[in-house]
């Protein structure tokens, strides 16, 4: 009997599990080791991506793989912000969102265009470079913020709603560079075709967010609770899944929307389910783990050769991103009157580059308006202002606490005249006596606003968001902006007469702050704080002998009530 033939079992085309084994196993050894030297975790990412690359000696991963992979996970971290984003937010923070991303682009670009003419390059070459310097990376200043749990400030939603107005610009610079390249080179000169173009885009960019605002509101969330009512858990992750990755690609496929952005566009639908909380927490482990390959692709493209080849240059770019962009948006949120803290965290958010980059220098090189320099020059740039972003956001808080208190200058931007950081002169001061100081609008207090209107309380509101504070007062409530952690705001609010403080924001931190300012103002106001867990409520009950609501523990006690009454005593027996 000839002898039988071993049976090998391991298929031949692996590519997929070995890029996503090594990806992964990579990223964890170097994120491990970042974060024991205390380390952001993606900067061990982003070694990891370099070390698979094909730039450095040993195993290379599949580089095309690893792309759509990373692209899965900007679409799953986009769905994901859509989830906790609504229209309102967005609509919101327009008035400084939408003017403020558009003239950083401008400046941003005509920065890069500075630096590429000094080096010898062509027009469209300068333009493309700079445009490529002025986005920013959704997926960085997510991961920064949601880190730091400020995803749901004020700061940053104004942050997020301004990388949304990027990402939508870019959508049109995309469609629009490649006519504009056959103009450059000659090949077509007709200005009406490029109006024509332009006006498809915009056409199919509105006609996307038409059917996702007025029927995607219905259907999708509708089609969620449908799935939910079978009780299956993993149809209902399947569900949220294919919703996010469904609608992305059929908005990229459709309406020539990027995939990032037809995800964004889903979460903010399904957001109108209430079973968003739960597609949130149901998506959040494949979000996190497609995130790090985003990181680890970054790693990837990147040709360490360039710091050795073009090292005054590399620093040039560096110097764009992270200081001239950044500095330029901050002037323009001063300029719009809006509070110092909220331009520092837009300039730290803008101070990195990432994906739209990425895809526009792919797209110049590929049409012969960019010399393969840029790109090199472009993800150095990116590697690197990626890298010290988060260092950028952690620097935020005592960089203010040094200035505080060694820059006049500081000083007077932080406490300069707003008209709506003090009530309207129309309202007389002595009528303010025993009211309610209310710090947060949001959805808590916005409930507690409304109650005591309906009481015929008196009530001042102060919110950190502007657009907010302009609605209430055009509604004809009290309301002062600011934070409410700096004794002017709580000082106009006139805290000093007040009977009680109400804080309807949940960080504790912030909440200890509030209460010395009131207690040394007014030592016998009430107050009445919430909290996120019973720890931080009893530190609160201790330090400062305040009532402290703890949401769980509410939640529970008004169920109780409604079982207690709905228990049958004689069934008990």
């Amino acid at each position: 009997m000839p002898a039988r033939k071993p049976v090998c079992l391991m298929p031949h085309n692996v590519e997929l599990i070995t890029t996503l084994a090594a990806a992964f196993g990579l990223a964890l050894v170097f994120g491990f080791a970042a974060a024991k030297l205390r380390l952001p975790a993606l900067v061990g990412y982003l070694l990891a991506g370099i070390l698979l690359g094909p730039y450095t000696p040993g195993f290379v991963a599949d580089t095309a793989l690893a792309g759509q992979l990373a692209e899965i996970g900007v679409m799953l971290l986009m769905f994901g912000v859509g989830l906790h984003f609504s229209l309102d937010d967005l609509m919101s923070v327009k008035k400084i969102a939408l003017p403020g991303a558009v003239v950083q682009i401008a400046t941003a670009t005509a920065m890069g265009w500075s630096l590429a003419t000094f080096w010898g390059w062509d027009l469209m070459a300068g333009i493309v470079f700079g445009l490529a310097l002025s986005v920013a990376s959704t997926v960085v200043l997510l991961k920064a913020l949601e880190s730091r749990g400020a995803l749901d400030t004020p700061n940053g939603r104004i942050a997020v709603g301004w990388l949304v107005v990027e990402d939508l610009v870019m959508v049109l610079v995309l469609v629009l560079l490649p006519p504009l390249a056959s103009m450059s080179a000659g090949r077509a000169a007709p200005d009406e075709s490029l109006l024509v173009t332009l006006g498809l885009t915009l056409a199919q960019v509105a006609l996307f967010i038409a059917l996702m605002l007025v029927g995607g509101r219905r259907l999708f969330p509708w089609l969620l609770w449908q799935v939910a009512r079978t009780g299956s858990r993993e149809l209902f992750t399947l569900c949220v899944v294919a919703a996010a990755l469904g609608i992305a690609y059929g908005s990229s496929a459709l309406f020539g929307v990027s995939f990032a952005l037809g995800a964004f566009f889903a979460g903010m639908v399904l957001r109108e389910s209430s079973l968003a909380y739960r597609a949130a927490e149901e998506s959040l482990p494949l979000r996190d783990a497609f995130a790090v390959l985003f990181f680890v692709s970054v790693g990837m493209l990147f040709d360490p050769n360039i710091l050795v080849e073009e090292p005054l240059r590399v620093l040039a770019v560096v110097a764009i991103i992270v200081f001239g962009k950044s500095l330029a948006a901050a002037l323009l949120v001063l300029a719009l009157r809006y509070p110092l803290g909220t331009a520092l965290t837009v300039s730290a958010s803008l101070a990195q580059i990432g994906e739209f980059s990425f895809i526009l220098v792919g797209l110049g090189v590929a049409l012969g308006v960019l010399p393969d320099e840029g790109q090199s020059l472009i993800l150095a740039g990116a590697l690197i202002s990626i890298a010290l972003n988060p260092l950028l956001f952690s620097a935020i808080e005592p960089l203010q606490g040094w200035l505080r208190t060694r820059s006049q200058l500081y000083r007077r931007l932080e406490t300069r005249d707003d008209p709506l950081a003090e009530l309207p002169a129309t309202l007389p001061s002595e009528t303010l006596t025993h009211h309610v100081v209310l710090v947060g609008y949001g959805r808590v207090g916005r409930h507690i606003a409304e109650s005591l209107a309906r009481n015929g309380t008196l009530c001042v509101i102060a919110e950190q968001q502007r657009e907010a504070v302009e609605a209430l007062r055009a509604r004809g409530m009290h309301a002062v902006a600011g934070d409410a952690t700096d004794a002017a705001v709580l000082i106009q609010a006139h805290v000093a007469r007040a009977q009680m403080l109400v804080i309807a924001t949940p960080d504790t931190f912030e909440a200890r702050k509030m209460i010395e300012i009131a207690r040394t103002l007014n030592p016998r106001i009430h107050v009445v704080a919430r909290s996120h867990n019973a720890e931080e409520a009893d530190l609160l009950r201790r330090e400062h002998g305040v009532d402290v609501l703890e949401g769980e523990r509410e939640l529970a006690r008004s169920m109780m009530q409604h079982v207690e009454a709905g228990l049958d005593p004689a069934a008990s027996h």
